[in-house]
């Protein structure tokens, strides 16, 4: 199991997805689900500020089977809500700050640690959230917290959303990704923070291939240990 922790921005999903393919590895992205509940949140006209009414959506999506990860032909992940891929809907910025309001939620946060222990449960997983080092899988042979200033993981966000065909304002971005890594690593329940045993890397100044390169060969390394060659 390796574990990818972060802030928005650093990276994660990239670095994840190359990871994964290169230790032949299953990919699964923790923060998906919660912007699932968002976006579900939004479309069933809930505000994501009412607590106890997102808890109790999520609890139902979780009971009914209604939320699901599946694996796309390509090895992509995909998320399904009541059978309807949204994958792409995830994506937007408005739909990520309410993933940041709603996985401050206690009950949301219980209803969805099943379903990602239940996806991690065979090994052979690379995870990437906010929180799996240190909450989903804290016994999670290898962990990682990937991160880059500010500055720059404001000039990817900025950058994807023009390659989108979007309107993005660089510097309301700015202010949205600090927004969110305070609201991130001061709430209650499993804040954003560096697992004790997790390596930190600095994506800043580098290439998506050179950190996943980075984090292959510390994977490596554990498995060779692991399996006693070392």
């Amino acid at each position: 199991m390796v574990a990818i922790d972060g802030p928005a921005g650093a990276g994660k999903t990239t670095v994840t997805r190359g990871v994964a393919e290169q230790l032949g590895y299953l990919l699964l992205g923790t923060g998906a689900l919660y912007r699932a509940v968002a976006l579900a949140s939004a479309r069933a006209g809930i505000p994501w500020s009412s607590p106890e009414r997102v808890g109790r959506l999520a609890t139902d999506l979780v009971t009914r089977e209604g939320l699901k990860v599946a694996r796309a032909d390509d090895g992509e992940q995909r998320v399904m809500l009541d059978g309807e891929d949204i994958t792409d809907e995830l994506r937007s910025e408005r739909i990520g700050g309410g993933a940041s309001q709603v996985s401050a939620i206690p009950s949301v946060r219980a209803a969805l640690l099943d379903v990602q222990r239940n996806a991690g449960k065979e090994g052979g997983i690379v995870a990437e959230g906010r929180d799996v080092g240190t909450v989903v899988f804290p016994d999670a042979e290898a962990k990682f917290f990937l991160t880059a200033s500010v500055e720059v993981r404001a000039r990817r966000r900025y950058d994807e959303t023009i390659a989108r065909g979007l309107v993005a304002d660089l510097e309301r971005i700015r202010r949205d990704v600090q927004e969110r890594d305070l609201r991130d690593s001061t709430r209650d329940i499993a804040p954003l923070t560096q697992a004790p045993d997790a390596v930190l890397v600095d994506s800043s100044a580098l290439t998506p291939d050179e950190v996943v390169a980075q984090i292959v060969s510390r994977v490596r390394e554990v498995e060779a240990r692991l399996l006693g060659l070392r």
